[in-house]
């Protein structure tokens, strides 16, 4: 029997043996294979395994049992397959737009990929400030492709219904269902990580509104239940590779990493990018950086109107039901997802704010007067665009709900 007939999990020594076994043809002799573990996410194994003879490279990706900053929180190894499955329907519809798949293994739960380490991930380069003017197209290009093109108004009922079968996704799910439309609100186990001196505005703004709760108990329920089109899930600046300027659009932007992927909500993914673009506002107006802090906040903008431009358009060229042709169904269709937008803005920015899973943009602001201020900020706004989103209509809108809690807090 073969050494990867049974799943377990690798280290760096296996992974080079598994490339040499299952990907005979892809490294060239002379072989001197090196090997590192460099994931630093929540959930899988990522290896980067070069051929130092030629310096020729990839990726080996592996899902674990168990959460990596939780082994209690057990996950089902299919997210890898799900992963796959997601990169090979994305590059159909949104070619040049994510690392390109070179097998995957259902046994080792293992994905092979194109390695992108010209790369940089996004979070880390908007930590130094870094600008990219690509960005806005690229990822509105990428949205547009591949959740338009996999809702009812495209595509073929029964294929489509066939999808949301493949790529039902629970576990993950689970962990959204619970991480961003409960726990924040309730802290029902006890998880969040909450800055001492903000635990008396959580207490009241979060846990205590109860106007809040029934919103969000909404929106929960919109997201268990509408199979809209097929998401990303997780789609921050985490998830997101980035070029320097010398990039042009469509070679400066590769999205990773959709294990999360299932069929949901449109606004979801839309409202995870304006918030974590947010999220680098704070850490560039932390560090007194104001023209990064305008390029943010401009590209907020645009991602919202272009998205909304380019989904039209989509819309036009490609729409197949016979009733979504009608007259105005498609403004109608398309202001939900921005009214979804801003809630998922909102629930996005809540949760990273005091739910367990934060990130460095918030964190490590060093100031601490300016940490805990830029945390109310969030959930002050993020308030705003729960309770205020069907009157989020254009890009504007999301900067002024920032800027709205930002005059009531005070720098």
């Amino acid at each position: 029997m073969s050494a990867y007939d049974r799943y377990f999990l690798m280290k760096e020594s296996d992974v080079a043996d598994y490339v040499t076994a299952k990907m005979p043809d892809f490294f060239k002799l002379p072989l001197k294979l090196s090997v590192k573990e460099i994931g630093d996410g929540n959930l899988n194994y990522v290896f980067r395994v070069v051929n130092e003879a030629d310096g020729r490279s990839l990726i080996v990706k592996q899902a674990g049992l168990t959460l990596r900053i939780s082994a209690a929180m057990k996950v089902s190894t299919d997210r890898n397959r799900i992963e796959s499955e997601i990169l090979l329907l994305q590059d159909k519809y949104a070619g040049g737009l994510v690392p390109k798949l070179y097998r995957y293994d259902t046994v080792m739960c293992v994905c092979v990929m194109e390695d992108l380490s010209n790369y940089r991930l996004m979070r880390y380069a908007l930590m130094e400030h870094k600008t990219f003017p690509h960005f806005a197209e690229d990822i509105t290009g990428y949205m547009v492709n591949t959740l338009l093109n996999t809702t009812d108004a495209v595509m073929e009922h029964k294929a489509k219904k066939d999808l949301v079968k493949r790529f039902i996704n629970p576990e993950l799910c689970e962990i959204t269902e619970d991480l961003v439309y409960t726990e924040p609100y309730k802290d029902n186990k006890k998880r969040n990580i909450v800055t001492p001196e903000n635990l008396d505005f959580v207490k009241k703004e979060l846990y205590g509104d109860r106007f809040l709760h029934l919103e969000v108990a909404k929106l929960k329920f919109e997201f268990m239940n509408n199979a809209q089109a097929l998401l990303h899930g997780d789609l921050h600046t985490g998830s997101i590779f980035v070029k320097d300027d010398e990039a042009g659009p469509g070679a400066a932007t590769r999205v990773f990493d959709p294990e999360f992927a299932f069929y949901g909500p449109i606004g979801y993914d839309v409202g995870n990018i304006i918030a974590n673009l947010f999220f680098a506002w704070h850490n560039g107006d932390g560090a007194g950086q104001t023209a990064f802090c305008d390029w943010v906040l401009t590209t907020a903008v645009s991602v919202i109107d272009l998205f909304k431009q380019k989904f039209l358009d989509g819309f036009t060229k490609n729409v197949t039901d016979v009733m979504a042709k009608t007259e105005g169904f498609a403004e109608y269709y398309l202001a939900s997802i921005v009214s979804d937008t801003a809630a998922c803005t909102g629930l996005e920015l809540v949760r990273r704010t005091v739910g367990m899973a934060q990130v460095k943009d918030i964190t490590t602001i060093a100031d601490r007067e300016r940490r805990v201020k830029a945390e109310r900020i969030n959930i002050l706004c993020a308030k705003d665009c729960i309770l205020n989103r069907a009157s989020f209509t254009c890009g504007q809108d999301f900067v002024d709900a920032l800027k709205r809690a930002v005059n009531y807090v005070g720098k």
